[in-house]
């Protein structure tokens, strides 16, 4: 597939998937088309050779594998996440100035940069529990539509505006979404055309999003900035991935060897909070599932840690860009650029879990992929932050390295990446899903 293709494919499906739930519902629809099975945690599991499954948890995190047709003694995993930045939508949402404006009273969801959310036209997106026959059932919402909006102060009115001003979030960062002096009820606009009543709605789970669809731009259409590259990307190219390995495995008869590779998608919500949520990356949720995978094989709890230990695992979470304006922020050596090809990130306290090993591992993937690769670190007195591989290492320890895609305004309301990396990086899984590793003292084939 050409890369304007994937870009194209990339930019509609940022557009449709504004919160994570609405990235597992998309990836469920996705998975459904191409034959997958969902299942259940609180059910029993039969699971059939050649057959791909999926099971989410909480709406928001999501897990697909596929069951080999023959040998079945590792896993081969890759881990992104389907959440970003934003701004919550809290219980009581209503706020009113004077009784003129209206205005919802939120709080901030991970580490956003604040001016890029003002004076732009923003949605509400996320999931409503509705009580339904004696019980109580999630229902996907998005209003889909041009609906409130972050309003700047004057520079008339704060004259430090351009000189390091400190944004508060309880004063300066409340969207803007109506005027009246009557009763306001957010529930009845975001039903509006649902069905579903807005007096059976027991609680929700909203957020704020940037409706600003994504773009191409450059002397020779060499970007592509959306909202929330970090990381749906990443997630994106997993899916991709992970479908045509599917495909093409499905094709085979019966896989040959003493050895075979479980291809498993794993997508958590959360990372930008820190993953300690039953549904993030800090949870039990991939050992779960790798344990009852493990099970429906007919292997005994010794014989499933066997397989995660030849196992490896990709964490696919974007990278920090050299800076046109500032290259004084990179490492002096480490320089990763847009369109550079796969970024393998490095760091001496772990926060990456990339080591000489499993980096050589992606190196030799990369080259027979025929993908350029570049190293990141941060400089030695610049700390970064962490991601879904070391977080995710400490419930089930495999082999593992941390990549991404070299971005620009990482947590911004909408931030600029490569055209020609989302096919880097699907290329890059592509191989990887189709290949059976495993991983011991050396990287053997």
């Amino acid at each position: 597939m050409k890369m304007e293709h994937i870009t194209e494919e990339l930019i509609e499906w940022i557009y449709k998937s504004p919160t994570a739930y609405q990235v597992v519902e998309n990836l469920e629809k996705e998975l459904i088309k191409a034959g997958a099975e969902r299942l259940f945690e609180g059910e029993d599991w039969q699971l059939i050779p050649g057959k791909s499954y999926m099971v989410t948890r909480n709406d928001s995190s999501l897990i697909a594998f596929y069951m080999p047709q023959g040998a079945a003694d590792h896993f081969q995993i890759t881990a992104s996440h389907a959440d970003s930045p934003s701004f919550f939508i809290k219980e009581a949402p209503v706020m009113k100035t004077e009784g003129r404006y209206i205005r919802l009273n939120t709080e901030g969801y991970g580490g956003m940069i604040d001016s890029s959310w003002f004076d732009r036209p923003l949605s509400i997106a996320g999931r409503l529990l509705v009580e339904q026959e004696g019980g109580i059932r999630a229902v996907s919402v998005d209003a889909g539509r041009d609906l409130c909006l972050i309003p700047n102060l004057a520079i008339h009115m704060n004259r430090e505006i351009n000189s390091g001003y400190k944004y508060n979030h309880q004063t300066d960062l409340l969207p803007l979404i109506g005027m009246g002096q009557g009763d306001f009820d957010l529930y009845q606009v975001l039903c509006k055309g649902m069905n579903v009543d807005a007096d059976t709605v027991l609680g929700s789970d909203l957020y704020l999003y940037n409706r600003q669809r994504g773009c191409v731009w450059g002397a020779e259409g060499e970007f592509v900035s959306a909202p929330r590259l970090d990381d749906q990307q990443n997630v994106f190219a997993s899916l991709k991935a992970y479908l045509s390995a599917c495909k093409k495995r499905g094709r085979q008869k019966q896989e040959k060897g003493p050895r075979g590779a479980i291809p498993v998608l794993a997508v958590f919500d959360n990372e930008e909070v820190g993953s300690r949520t039953k549904q993030g990356a800090d949870s039990t949720f991939l050992a779960d599932v790798l344990e009852r995978i493990g099970e429906g094989l007919g292997k005994n709890p010794g014989a499933v840690r066997k397989m995660i230990a030849a196992s490896f695992l990709i964490s696919a979470d974007n990278a920090h860009a050299l800076h046109p304006n500032h290259p004084e922020k990179a490492d002096p050596n480490n320089r990763p650029v847009i369109n550079g090809g796969i970024v393998i990130k490095y760091n001496a306290s772990q926060r990456y879990i990339t080591d000489g090993f499993s980096g050589a591992v992606i190196k030799k993937l990369c080259k027979e992929a025929g993908v350029p690769f570049q190293s990141y670190f941060n400089r030695a007195d610049i700390p970064g932050g962490s991601t879904l591989g070391n977080i995710s290492l400490s419930h089930v320890s495999l082999c593992s390295a941390d990549i991404g895609l070299a971005q620009l305004a990482m947590h911004s309301a909408y931030e600029t990446a490569g055209v020609k990396d989302t096919g880097y990086m699907l290329r890059l899984l592509e191989l990887f899903f189709e290949t059976d590793l495993a991983i011991g003292n050396v990287f053997c084939r």
